[in-house]
């Protein structure tokens, strides 16, 4: 795939940026771990978009079939919603580039709050969704490993 200099100066950009604030965040807060069904979790997007970037086939890279290397950007308006979704083998990392985010995780009895500048890392089959409890958008950059539909 064939990536442009608007995309390219864009994921330049956001690599500069989460080296400035290497503020790996999404902990659950101290004493708040415990499993957690996620019952009532939303199921369908709310007021959210969803823009791939670009990706990197990575069977062609290193070896890995039907799997990609893929960059999105999420803008979730105030309210809105990422459904719940599982990481078991799709590990992730996200950056939160403006305003903030609330994340309700499998394994914290709390939501866990992610502002500007933090990074969260998904990964070990944990089930998450996201809501935007704020008054802003939060934009956020996500880089994660996908199966092929």
């Amino acid at each position: 795939m064939k990536i442009n200099r608007l995309t390219m100066a864009a994921i330049a950009a956001s690599a500069a940026f989460a080296a400035a604030t290497p503020a790996f965040a999404g902990s659950c807060p101290a004493g708040q771990s415990a499993h957690n069904p996620l019952a009532g979790a939303p199921t369908a997007p709310s007021n959210v978009t969803d823009d791939l970037i670009g990706s990197v086939d990575l069977a062609k890279e290193i070896g890995v079939a039907d799997r990609d290397l893929r960059m999105r950007r999420l803008v979730v308006q105030p309210g809105g919603v990422v459904p719940v979704h599982s990481h078991a083998g799709r590990p992730a990392l996200i950056v939160v580039v403006s305003g903030s985010i609330t994340e309700y995780s499998s394994a914290c009895a709390v939501g866990i709050d992610h502002k500007a500048g933090d990074i969260s890392s998904e990964s070990d089959g944990i089930s998450h969704w996201w809501r935007n409890n704020g008054q802003m958008p939060a934009v956020l950059l996500s880089a994660d490993v996908k199966a092929r539909d």
